[in-house]
């Protein structure tokens, strides 16, 4: 359990380090970064793959493949669903769609928790249905204050709880599994890098992008490799109320970008900011709670 929430913690302090760095990566647009992102992150994916032992687990996977061919597309539709979450994170900001996209981020824990309850039977404790409760008046009232709620914040709420719902049915919810949707992904990563006009004069004639892209790659593979093990380890409903600490980052980091929260915004973050702070009080008890047996 303590695994899972460091591993979820860290995961979401890199995904905001990734989006306070995303505008030096100019001028690639989204898609463009999209698949530079995913070229640069799978070598350092697979070294982590290989430093952790894990490449039985994709020889396992291949061995089903093999005895169920019908298991291939389940592995597509995984790969598919991971690429079009990370193609939006990157491309929303760019086209002025990132309000939608973050209240898909705030929206996505709870449809965690119902899903966590109604396929799994989980249990929440107190303090975990108080931070619930938070944040489902913080979202309700982005809600109401956004009119309505848009495609990108369906694909968000909807689309990331289907893909770890898929993960845990196929049995790929591990760094192997992982980083076989990487690698299903190169081709729309080498699609969207290569597609004319061709990023690879914009890479090669700014000096900064060759050191950026690297490093958008490091951190992009550890912070997914966290987040998969995060989603592994913790109970479904936990994992969903711990995604929240990624939004709230999100949102300090575009204050530090030079946004600002007007006052009809607080009742959103308000009550959001305090499910946060209720979950760390949660885990810090139940550190220093010993266990049971």
């Amino acid at each position: 359990m303590i695994k899972g929430l460091v591993a979820s913690i860290v995961a979401s302090v890199l995904f905001g380090a990734m989006y306070y760095l995303a505008p030096v990566l100019a001028p690639l647009d989204g898609e463009q970064v999209f698949g530079w992102r995913m070229l640069a992150t799978l070598p350092f994916t697979t070294a982590l793959l290989l430093w952790r032992g894990q490449w039985p687990r994709v020889r396992l996977l291949a061995r089903r493949v093999q005895r169920q061919p019908s298991l291939a597309l389940g592995l597509l539709a995984s790969a598919a669903l991971l690429g079009v979450q990370l193609w939006l994170f990157l491309w929303a900001p760019l086209y002025g769609r990132a309000l939608p996209v973050s209240l898909g981020y705030f929206l996505l824990p709870l449809v965690m928790v119902l899903a966590g309850r109604v396929l799994y039977r989980e249990r929440l404790s107190g303090l975990q249905w108080l931070a619930t409760a938070l944040a489902g008046a913080g979202v309700a009232h982005e809600v109401l204050r956004a009119g309505g709620m848009s495609w990108e914040t369906w694909l968000v709420a909807l689309g990331y709880t289907v893909y770890f719902v898929l993960r845990r049915r196929l049995s790929t919810d591990h760094l192997g599994g992982h980083w076989l949707d990487m690698l299903l992904l190169v081709p729309a990563a080498l699609w969207f890098v290569l597609r004319a006009p061709s990023s690879l004069a914009l890479v090669a004639g700014h000096t900064h992008l060759w050191a950026m892209v690297p490093v958008l790659g490091v951190m992009s593979a550890v912070a997914l490799a966290l987040y998969m093990a995060a989603s592994r380890l913790l109970p479904l409903g936990l994992f969903g109320l711990l995604s929240y600490v990624e939004p709230v980052l999100l949102a300090l980091v575009a204050l530090l970008l030079g946004e600002s929260i007007g006052p009809d915004q607080w009742p959103t973050y308000g009550p959001i900011f305090a499910a946060v702070a209720v979950l760390v009080l949660d885990g810090a008890l139940r550190l220093r709670t010993p266990p049971k047996g």
